[in-house]
This record gives structure tokens, C-alpha cells and sequence, in this order.
């Protein structure tokens, strides 16, 4: 059975994916003040780098931007945002959709799933300050089944 990374389409699929997400959350009313016109050019890049990493891809993120440290710093320390978040992944289920990934129902289910989680817990985990968030985090893994052990 393929990993999730190459049932989405290696990193060129999760490329796509990323920019169509990128561009509709830079469209949401909400969502898109999280941006605060500090992306890096290379968002999309680091972005499917990351997701191919948690979705059982090589740890291209890891070894060229940084570690899960690093990734939860930079959504930490800006209070709740339950809308924003609910928001994102709405914007993600439509991306799934704008690429065609949302045609193999189990993949966007898996997608969806790990996206939601990501976003409601490893991203949102620390409100009230980026020096909450330790050291040393590891990129989570997902698998087909849900997290899964490094």
C-alpha cells in the first residue's frame, strides 16, 4: 500500500495542494490576516515539504527549514483563533478539491483528517506565547490510520 505522501502525488501533488490552499486562505477574509504579508516566497515549497514529511515522505523539511519547533513557533502566541482555524480547513477541503484529490474519497478523508488535526492541536496548542513551545519537536507523522509513531 502507497503512503499517504505518494497516494497524494509525491511532493509535486502536496505542491499543488499547498498553493491552492495558500491562494484561497489568502482570500478569506478571516484566515488571510494570519499572513500578515510575511510569507517567504518559497511558502509553497516548505509547506509541501512539510506535509510530504508528516504523510510518510522523505524529511525534506527537517533537513532544509527546520524542525516542528520552529513550524509551531511561528502559529504560536496569537490567542485563540477557533473561526480562523475552522476557516483553514475549510479553505484546505476546497483546495483538496480545486487539485482533484477530493475524487479518491479515502485520501481526502485522510487528508482532511490529519490537516484538522494539525491545525486544532500541534498549531494551536501554545495561545499565549512562542516561548512556550519546546525544543527539539519532531515533525508528527500520519499514516493512513491517523498519528503515527515516528
Amino acid at each position: 500500500m502507497p503512503t499517504v505522501y505518494e497516494a497524494a502525488g509525491g511532493f509535486e501533488g502536496l505542491l499543488d495542494l499547498a498553493h491552492a490552499w495558500h491562494e484561497r486562505v489568502l482570500a478569506d477574509e478571516v484566515v488571510s490576516h494570519a499572513f500578515h504579508g510575511e510569507t517567504k516566497p518559497d511558502h509553497g515549497e516548505r509547506l509541501a515539504a512539510y506535509w510530504g514529511e508528516a504523510l510518510g515522505g522523505p524529511p525534506a523539511y527537517s533537513d532544509r527549514y527546520g524542525d516542528e519547533t520552529s513550524v509551531v513557533r511561528l502559529h504560536s502566541g496569537e490567542g485563540v483563533h477557533d473561526e480562523m482555524d475552522r476557516r483553514a480547513i475549510d479553505c484546505f477541503d476546497k483546495a483538496l478539491a480545486d487539485v482533484g484529490l477530493a475524487d479518491n474519497e479515502r485520501l481526502a478523508r485522510v487528508l482532511h483528517n490529519y490537516f484538522a488535526w494539525a491545525t486544532t492541536t500541534t498549531m494551536a496548542r501554545y495561545h499565549e506565547s512562542k516561548d512556550d513551545v519546546p525544543s527539539g519537536l519532531s515533525v508528527p507523522k500520519w499514516s493512513w490510520e491517523g498519528p503515527a509513531s515516528s
